[in-house]
Parts: structure tokens; sequence; C-alpha cells
């Protein structure tokens, strides 16, 4: 179980507090959703369960352990927003090899069979995949990892109609094995698969009624 306890992010050249006493629960294999503006601390969120940035105050705990954030680095794998912005290697290869050397070919090809991109060579270029493959090898980089969260950012932004419901597909199998916190602008994509869900808004952190995002996606999908 993943805790957050009054969790606060308040850096001191900031005139208010970007996260503010945040308290949450996520079980394991849920796929928790968090939904806000932008500017509202999602991605902020996101970069300290990662390990990416320090609390200001509270903490943030994997049953009933206070994690650090090295603990943090350990126990979270984080996709960002525009991962082909952060890929690396010139090949899928490298790129699922960075850090880990020793991986096989058989445990390179079973994370990318995971994410459905068994297919691919391992010769080709992340930057020459389509969007929505490159989402895809990403998300293979982490669960190489082995992470115990999921973390993702906006994961269906700029992808077109087909792709989202693709990449929401996939996000449905995942949370099967893995345990999932995403957050994005938008609940209309996620909210049928998501188990939980909370607004984001001014730093703070409200639990959402679930049935209606969905309800409000249903009569958006009609409209349209």
């Amino acid at each position: 179980m993943l805790y957050l306890r009054d969790l606060t992010y308040h850096p001191t050249a900031s005139p208010v507090a970007i996260l503010d006493h945040l308290q949450m629960e996520l079980a394991p294999q849920q796929l928790g959703l968090v939904v806000g503006p932008s500017g509202s601390g999602k991605s902020t969120l996101l970069e300290i369960l990662s390990g990416l940035a320090e609390p200001t105050q509270g903490g943030v705990f994997w049953r009933d352990k206070n994690l650090d954030v090295d603990d943090l680095r350990q126990l979270a794998g984080l996709v960002f927003q525009f991962p082909e912005r952060h890929f690396c290697g010139n090949t899928v290869l490298e790129e699922l090899r960075l850090g880990h050397p020793e991986l096989t070919t058989d445990r390179l090809y079973e994370a990318l069979g995971a994410v459905g991109l068994g297919h691919l060579s391992l010769q080709d270029a992340p930057h020459d995949l389509s969007g929505g493959q490159q989402r895809r090898l990403a998300l293979a980089v982490q669960l190489i990892r082995q992470p115990h969260v999921l973390l993702l950012d906006e994961p269906t932004a700029g992808l077109d109609w087909s792709m989202r419901q693709q990449l929401v597909n996939l996000l449905a199998r995942l949370k099967q094995e893995w345990t999932l916190l995403v957050v994005s602008h938008d609940a209309e994509d996620l909210c049928d698969i998501a188990d939980c869900a909370w607004t984001l808004n001014h730093g703070l952190l409200e639990i959402a009624d679930l049935q209606a995002f969905r309800a409000a996606a249903a009569t958006s999908a009609s409209r349209s």
C-alpha cells in the first residue's frame, strides 16, 4: 500500500505551497487517477514520488516504511509526459539496456511483449517510432527496472483517438500486476479503468467521484 501523509512541497521561492498537506492511499494492483489543470502540482507530485524532488514536510510510505529519496527511486518508475525527449539510446536495444548491460535478449523482448511491442527490432531507432510506440517503449524501460509503482504523467496527451484507446487498454492490463498512479488534466480517457481518483487544484488534493467522471465522459462521447 502506498500512503501519502501530510505531504507538502513549499519551495522558498514560491509564495504558496505547490502541494499542501496531501493525503492519499493507493492499494497494490490498483490504478489511481489524479486529475487537475496545468499548474496544479501534478508533475511535482510525480517528481516527489519518484525521488526527483524532496517534500518540505510530511512523507511517503510503502506499507509501514517512511521512504527517503533513495527508497523512492527504487520504489517507483516514472514515465514522463513526452518520454521521447528523455530517450538516450540510439536503438531500442540501447534504450532498454541503459543501466542494465547484463540483460539478455529474451528479457528485453519479454519487456517489449508486455507493452505490445514484441514485433519491434532491437535495432530500431526510438525517435523513429510513432508517438504511441514511444509511450510503450518508455513503459518497457520502467518495467525492466521492476518498480513497485508505475507513475505516468499525461500518458494519452498528444495521441489520436485510436492510440489513446490502445494505451488505455494496455494500462488496464498492466494494473493486473502493477500499482499505477496516473496524472492527467482530463479524466475522460482513463476514468473507466481507474479504481480510485482525486482532483488536484492549487496544491490541494481531494477524493473525486469516479461515477461523476464516468457520466461526464459518457455524455461527451455521445455528443462527439
